[in-house]
């Protein structure tokens, strides 16, 4: 494979043996593989055990499991998107195929318009512009298609103001590359490939982090059918489309069935339905300080948030990264409880309970060591006592002593008294 993989366009998946993910993987990789043989694709779909192959897996940049490449001569391209397997050959047909697809015919844009949702094309000749076009595709091409036609063979809604021109087609309509208020084309590419108005979940919310735009979501329950969850996604919607010209390049605008993935990012309960702007480039959020009834109130929310009145909640710092730790932990612990809790008592309760023995073995331990402790000091304080004292023998000897010097003194002072007499 090494040796030979530049003579052909290669879609591999680096494994390793026991990563979960990648045995999840393994169906939906056969699929692809047999889909595209089926399809007469060009591409060869492998897989790698990257762990037995760990300089092939370590010269391709790989860091975790599993990781998806399409390597394409000297190229390769990292897959991003779901693991199911329409995406995943999507992406390699995509990715294999031309950098910049040409239009030859009206015929042929329509087709590609009603096939592709979000599609950039550059229309003119020869210029710095396409030159700069052709090298933000090559690094876009893993996201979104590029493709390039004479104005003769847009629709007759289209009017370009000059060429050379970048545009993309999306929501319906079609919007103009401009670079004095767009800025970087390659910017404006990563911000524009997406529609104005998402269903988003995790991935797509990963994905948008890129764009260094706001997401302002209405979190509700699709199965939910009751007012008040189609009003809140209905004004999304209008401020997506109706104001687009203020907001587009600062905001996207979504809806997310559910609050669970938004409750472990927040790490708060949220009550749906209900609106939340988040910061996914420092992990800040908003929330209306009032219930949104109108689109005059989003955007009059969205202008609080741009002039900095809002109140941002969350962020990346110190306190904030410890609060995630604990919320992790304790959202690991009540998931395998719920999931299979005699496992949760054995993985949990045994290293407490070894804990508890060790924790009661030291505290034995210290108590045993004060008595001896007490009872050997009371032990020398009475050796001290007898010491000082001298024992019931000492003292008797001591007595009879005294007495036998007053004795000998008294015979002394009889003998005086007799001379004196005599």
């Amino acid at each position: 494979f090494k040796e030979n993989r530049k003579d052909d366009i290669w879609l591999v998946d680096f494994y390793a043996p026991w990563c979960g993910h990648c045995k999840k993987l393994e169906p939906v990789w056969n699929e692809v593989g047999i889909e595209m043989r089926h399809m007469g694709s060009p591409v060869k779909v492998g897989k790698m055990d990257a762990t037995s192959y760990s300089s092939i897996a370590s010269e391709f940049g790989v860091r975790g499991y599993p990781t998806i490449k399409l390597l394409k001569g000297d190229l390769a391209y990292n897959y991003r998107g779901p693991r199911t397997k329409d995406d995943i050959i999507e992406f390699a047909n995509r990715v294999a195929g031309p950098l910049i697809r040409p239009l030859p015919s009206q015929h042929m844009f329509e087709h590609v318009q009603k096939r592709h949702r979000v599609l950039f094309v550059y229309v003119g000749g020869e210029s710095p512009l396409k030159e700069k076009y052709i090298e933000v595709a090559s690094e876009l091409i893993v996201y979104t298609y590029f493709f390039s036609a004479s104005e003769d063979v847009l629709p007759e809604y289209v009017t370009l103001p000059e060429l050379p021109a970048v545009m993309v087609f999306k929501d319906g309509t079609y919007f103009v590359y401009d670079e004095y208020e767009d800025g970087d084309l390659s910017s404006w590419i990563n911000k524009e490939r997406f529609q104005s108005y998402l269903h988003v979940d995790g991935f797509t919310l990963y994905e948008l982090g890129d764009t260094g735009k706001l997401v302002a979501i209405a979190v509700i329950d699709d199965k939910n059918s009751s007012v008040e969850h189609t009003r809140l996604k209905s004004i999304i919607q209008e401020v997506a489309r109706d104001y687009r010209d203020h907001f587009h390049r600062d905001f996207q605008f979504g809806h997310m069935d559910g609050n669970d993935y938004i409750n472990s990012l927040l790490m708060d309960d949220l009550t749906i339905p209900t609106i939340v702007v988040l910061n996914t480039s420092n992990q800040q959020y908003f929330l209306p300080d009032r219930h949104i009834e109108s689109t005059e109130d989003m955007v009059q929310f969205i202008n609080n948030i741009l002039d900095g009145t809002a109140e941002a909640q969350g962020g990346d710092g110190l306190l904030q990264r410890i609060k995630r730790i604990i919320y992790d932990a304790k959202s690991t612990i009540v998931s395998v409880f719920k999931s299979s809790p005699l496992l949760g008592c054995f993985l949990f309760g045994l290293p407490l309970g070894v804990i508890s023995i060790m924790c009661y073995g030291i505290c034995t331990a210290d108590t045993e060591g004060e008595v001896f402790e007490h009872e050997g000091a009371k032990k020398e304080c009475g050796d001290r006592e007898l010491t000082d004292e001298g024992s019931e023998e000492e003292q008797e000897e001591e007595k009879n002593g005294k007495y036998t010097e007053l004795s000998d003194g008294e015979l002394k002072q009889k003998d005086i008294m007799e001379k004196k007499k005599d």
